[in-house]
């Protein structure tokens, strides 16, 4: 839909997405009720910076509040199960949220990316890629689960543009409609809490190519099994990336002899050096192989695809170095809200290790981090509400392997400050907590940046 004139719209969370949707509605002409479940105490000073003309509506979610209501826009971190969503689906009226909004209205070539892990990184490589290939007066925009959403700029954006879009699961659920190319880097046990099994949680990230045409592009990981049975569904061209050659006649990317290389199915081509990723960790080369195949579907010069690559060197809150003080490193890894980011993250980093766990669980399984504990032996600080779940995991498997130090506290102030406690010389403070961080903190970054601001005063 693009005409939203006189439409009454219900736009559910009141945070970021929810916001952008409120506004861009609202300017659409949309008769706007913005509701969240959290107090009106929280709001005061986002009331005052809204039109005038949204009626706002928090402390719950009234079944009210739907009457007479064409459509429910839902911010991504609202549950579809809560009752007022369950009433609404009875009524038959119309969900989306603002990522559906967005590609349905933008005359732009869209390059959307989704996965379990890696999302945020590969959304940062090709943005990178866009921005060296791309020429003025058009322009390349970088948001959706990251960054911004992209509804607030959707009178700026021309048809000419590139849009490079990380969607998460919870935006995909509700979508009918796919972006041009759409790259799914794997398909891993996630946000189980939400989507209860894995069948659920897979036919959301599904939605990224469901809704795909003929001349449109998919990019899937061979080396991932959960994405790479997507390519049954496939419309359009497919395109691949894995850490070996394809063995099959399949285009992708690879690595031989420490360089990037991009086969046609019969032609293969060295893009880059291995080296040339900034970023460390094995998880990383498969995102920039991801990045470089996303690349490639967009008909961007290989230059392009080096150029941008190598300029990625550091993104906030993941893996991020924040401080190197008398010889102790510290990492901030706040986006680590899977125990098998945790994993990945230990691999990347070689050295003493104090690590930091905790946060809200997602209903993952956490015996595959035990076992990689187990055997690495780091010092182990937990921290928040799933803290002592995780030391009972993590004990058990002690069973089986040699003891190792655990602490646990109620908040991350204190774990911190225990770090600071036994860090010694040569040794790397980590935090890649394996949980959300909802127990304490409105999201990641607040979370990264609370850890952030906690090493500074201590170093």
């Amino acid at each position: 839909m693009r005409n939203w004139k006189d439409k009454k719209v219900l736009v559910v969370g009141a945070a970021r997405q929810g916001l952008a949707s409120a506004r861009y509605l609202s300017n659409q002409g949309a008769a706007v009720t913005l509701n969240d479940g959290r107090n009106a105490s929280h709001f005061f000073e986002i009331v005052e910076s809204l039109d005038r003309d949204i009626e706002c509506h928090f402390g719950g979610h009234p079944i009210s509040l739907l009457k007479e209501k064409d459509l429910i826009c839902i911010s991504g971190g609202v549950p579809l199960d809560i009752p007022m969503i369950a009433e609404a689906k009875k009524r038959g009226i119309r969900l989306t949220n603002d990522a559906q909004i967005f590609l349905l209205a933008t005359d732009a070539k869209v390059i959307g990316i989704t996965g379990s892990a890696g999302k945020t990184t590969t959304t940062t490589f090709i943005g990178a890629i866009a921005k060296a290939a791309v020429k003025t007066p058009n322009r390349v925009w970088v948001g959706g689960n990251i960054g911004f959403p992209l509804i607030d700029h959707l009178a700026e954006i021309t048809e000419n543009d590139c849009v490079v879009m990380e969607l998460s699961s919870f935006q995909l659920e509700l979508m009918t409609v796919s972006p041009h190319i759409s790259v799914v880097l794997n398909i891993t046990p996630n946000h189980l809490d939400r989507h209860k099994t894995m069948a659920a949680y897979i036919a959301a990230k599904a939605h990224i190519i469901n809704f795909q045409k003929e001349n449109d592009i998919v990019v899937l990981n061979r080396d991932d099994a959960n994405a790479f049975d997507l390519r049954t569904e496939v419309t359009g061209e497919l395109i691949s990336f894995g850490h070996k050659k394809s063995s099959s006649s399949f285009p992708g990317t690879f690595i031989q002899n420490d360089q990037i290389w991009y086969s046609n199915g019969s032609d293969a081509t060295m893009i880059m050096p291995v080296q040339n990723i900034m970023l460390p960790g094995k998880h990383n080369q498969m995102n920039a192989l991801a990045a470089c195949s996303a690349g490639i579907a967009a008909g961007f010069p290989l230059e392009s695809l080096r150029s941008g690559i190598q300029q990625v060197d550091g993104i906030p809150h993941r893996l991020e170095l924040i401080a190197d003080k008398d010889g102790i490193r510290w990492y901030n890894d706040s986006i680590a809200t899977a125990p098998e980011r945790v994993i990945a993250a230990m691999h990347a980093i070689d050295g003493p290790l104090i690590l930091l766990l905790g946060g809200r669980d997602k209903n993952l399984p956490w015996e595959p981090l035990a076992e990689v504990i187990s055997r690495r032996q780091p010092k182990i600080i937990l921290f928040g509400e799933a803290g002592e779940m995780i030391e009972e995991i993590l004990r058990k498997d002690m069973v089986c392997g040699n003891a190792y130090q655990i602490d646990r506290f109620e908040n991350l102030d204190n774990a911190v400050h225990r770090a600071a406690e036994l860090a010694t010389r040569n040794d790397i403070v980590l935090l890649s907590p394996g949980g959300t961080s909802y127990d304490a903190f409105t999201d990641f970054e607040e979370r990264g940046e609370a850890f952030k601001d906690l090493v500074e005063r201590i170093t």
